[in-house]
């Protein structure tokens, strides 16, 4: 299933101050905000989630890792086994494990709209240099370097991977990875929204200048809407956390959010919370205090 579009949002009860509420549903992100710097769940943070799903309270990862990169929470995504990965452009069910997760949802990154993105960032920021993203392939230019756990499917320039008759074609494209190896994070995020402009959304996860570029509209903000939508799940009957720019939309957009102690200024600005860092477990010291307030 493909599907793109805006922010979608769920059905609202006005009125309601969404403090008061029961939440229904807890949205976490993963680096940086539920894993410690380890890539750890930490014991605390295990036992608050299965806590949360025993309260009948759905937890969703909301994360900008590929699917195969989810064997760190494979063991505690709970009875519907759903995480939304790529930064919102896929829904995917976990249940089987690392290699045989399925994609219930994808959103694609058009190729036109991946290439012209390539095409404006190139002549924006010269030096930069891009990775592919699909659903099962991983693809890079020879210049990239090496940032992730992995070796590429193919080597090649990001017009030819992008190419109609490119590497698994058949493939639809989650999203482009752009790096430079000079600018400053946030200024290249500023550089590359202004050059892109509505063909793709922009973003970015990484302490380092690596942008993260998937549909015009694909966010983690928008799929959690759609998944909320699609259970009769308000906004203000979720709470969310996040650590990155990739976050703000998410946060801006639930009834209640946190922004972790190590967070970016961004993120900070953008929730209706603060906790403490992940290294300190401050999802599950939410969690724990909303359970122990809601009964």
């Amino acid at each position: 299933m493909r599907e793109n579009g805006p922010v979608t949002s769920a059905t609202r009860q006005p009125g309601t101050p969404a403090a008061a509420l029961r939440p229904r549903l807890i949205a976490t992100d993963l680096d940086g905000t539920l894993l410690r710097d380890d890539k750890s769940v930490s014991p605390r943070t295990v036992a608050a989630l299965a806590a949360a799903e025993d309260a009948g309270i759905e937890v969703f990862f909301v994360t900008g890792r590929p699917a195969r990169w989810m064997d760190v929470v494979s063991d505690h995504v709970h009875g519907h086994g759903l995480a939304i990965c790529g930064n919102g452009a896929a829904v995917v069910d976990l249940h089987g494990g690392p290699g045989t997760h399925r994609f219930v949802k994808v959103r694609e990154l058009a190729r036109q709209n991946a290439l012209d993105a390539v095409r404006l960032l190139r002549g924006a920021a010269p030096g930069t240099v891009f990775a592919v993203e699909q659903t099962y392939g991983f693809h890079q230019e020879p210049a990239y370097p090496k940032l992730h756990m992995e070796i590429p499917d193919n080597l090649q320039p990001a017009e030819a991977l992008l190419a109609a008759d490119g590497p698994d074609a058949d493939q639809p494209v989650l999203k482009i990875l752009a790096y430079h190896p000079d600018l400053d994070p946030d200024a290249f995020l500023t550089l590359a929204r202004q050059a892109i402009g509505e063909r793709a959304n922009v973003t970015r996860s990484s302490p380092s200048a690596l942008l993260e570029i998937s549909g015009p509209g694909v966010s983690k903000a928008s799929t959690l809407a759609l998944c909320c939508a699609e259970r009769g799940i308000s906004q203000e009957d979720v709470v969310a956390f996040g650590d990155m720019p990739n976050d703000v939309e998410m946060l801006t957009w639930a009834g209640r959010s946190y922004a972790m102690g190590n967070a970016h200024p961004d993120v900070i600005a953008a929730a209706s919370g603060r906790t403490v860092a992940n290294n300190d477990d401050g999802v599950a010291v939410v969690i724990e205090r909303l359970l122990a307030e809601h009964g």
